[in-house]
């Protein structure tokens, strides 16, 4: 495949900023959207908006078939059994705290562990923090080494029949370590445990099966994978999801209301109360077409050679020190360099044309752990070129140049 020629599909990044070609290299942080996306939620807002399952006219029926026809295609993109385990949420960050907030207030006792990882993002750390303070439970953590992957042989000593709930990142947004996912929930599940898996980097950007991986729950973000922000998805799996609370209430998540009591309705509109995010979902359906006719695997080839050139050609630079293994990882390469700040770092890059993410990537523990302030981060996706990273190079021993 031509990588360069899907740029086309992208007309954002046909622009100069300060002078220079944008390079965008912030895709960790949020993918652009090709205009296929856009002018599907283009089309909603001037064809068929409305709201969704309460209307009997044309306009609400065409918005309600769009919208859980976007249902099938996650449950289908991710290898859900079936499309009642999605449920839409904000994305990523809400899709963990809807578990955290429910779940272990019915099934969590005091002095039970929720065993995390020492590289998890804040929003698969904070959430399980508060929950613990709920409910009297204790937070255990797997060590991080010096390489940036898991301390396995500590997880074999924290994975107790004690642990109750495991939560882990598929991909580090920081390090681009890929976790051994599904043997890590694998002997989680053995010991009875409910599992939790962060795909924010995932998916997207490497095939997922939810149902080969084997967690409980599992969670993401369309941003970070060619759809609009505000919308994401968590998968459960029916039977638990059967189990819980809902977590807000309101309209469409109810079956009977007194003044007194309410029914609920069963998974997935149990956890979907209120007029949801009609648009961006039907986007999130078009980024899904999108992803599938490219091919997730071959995204993930195209980005794996992307990122083993960048990490190759980084080694050039004086005093610099690259977080996370060497392979295999995410498409991303974090670093840190002897002679400037990352945010400085960031700033310089900016005047180039070359947009890095700069800062502790909401990882401060992780961060502590490697004794760094924070770190500059270039991460590539399907519309990435090697001719831009071999500009990220240049503007780089610009900045050794200016900085030392």
């Amino acid at each position: 495949m031509d990588w360069s020629q899907l740029r086309a599909d992208f007309p954002i990044l046909d622009q100069t900023v300060h002078g220079h070609p944008l390079v965008y290299f912030d895709n960790a942080a949020s993918s652009q959207k090709p205009r296929q996306v856009v002018d599907t939620l283009v089309r909603y807002y001037q064809t068929d908006n409305a709201n969704v399952h309460r209307g009997l006219h044309e306009l609400s029926m065409r918005a309600t078939d769009a919208f859980e026809a976007t249902r099938k295609k996650v449950a289908r993109f991710i290898g859900a059994a079936r499309e009642e385990e999605i449920i839409y949420t904000r994305g990523t960050t809400e899709a963990i705290n809807l578990v955290a907030g429910v779940w272990p207030a019915q099934f969590l006792q005091p002095g039970d562990v929720i065993l995390l990882t020492g590289m998890e993002h804040h929003s698969n750390l904070v959430p399980w923090q508060l929950a613990a303070k709920r409910t009297g439970a204790v937070l255990k953590h797997i060590p991080v080494l010096e390489d940036g992957t898991l301390d396995l042989d500590a997880a074999e000593v924290l994975l107790t029949e004690e642990v109750k709930l495991f939560a882990c990142v598929h991909i580090s947004n920081s390090l681009g370590t890929v976790n051994p996912v599904k043997e890590l929930v694998a002997k989680a599940k053995a010991l009875g445990a409910v599992t939790l898996v962060d795909g924010a980097q995932a998916v997207g950007h490497v095939p997922v099966d939810v149902q080969d991986i084997g967690c409980d729950f599992y969670a993401f973000s369309g941003h970070k994978m060619c759809a609009p922000t505000g919308i994401g998805a968590l998968y459960g799996r029916y039977e638990l999801l059967e189990k819980m609370e809902p977590w807000q209430g309101g309209g469409e998540m109810i079956t009977t209301v007194t003044l007194e009591k309410s029914d609920y309705k069963a998974p997935p509109a149990k956890f979907e109360a209120g007029t949801p995010n009609i648009a961006d979902v039907i986007g999130l359906g078009a980024a899904i077409d999108y992803l599938e006719n490219i091919g997730v695997e071959a995204i993930q080839a195209h980005g794996a050679e992307l990122t083993a050139y960048a990490y190759q050609r980084m080694a050039e630079l004086p005093g610099i020190r690259i977080l996370g293994p060497e392979a295999p990882r995410g498409s991303l390469v974090a670093f840190h360099l002897a002679c400037a700040h990352p945010h400085d770092l960031v700033e310089f890059a900016n005047t180039y044309g070359l947009a890095l993410r700069g800062g502790h990537h909401c990882t401060q523990p992780l961060m502590k752990r490697f004794k760094v302030p924070g770190t500059s981060r270039a991460s590539f996706y399907l519309y990435n070129t090697k001719a831009e990273v071999d500009r990220m190079m240049n503007i780089l021993h610009q900045a050794v140049n200016f900085f030392s």
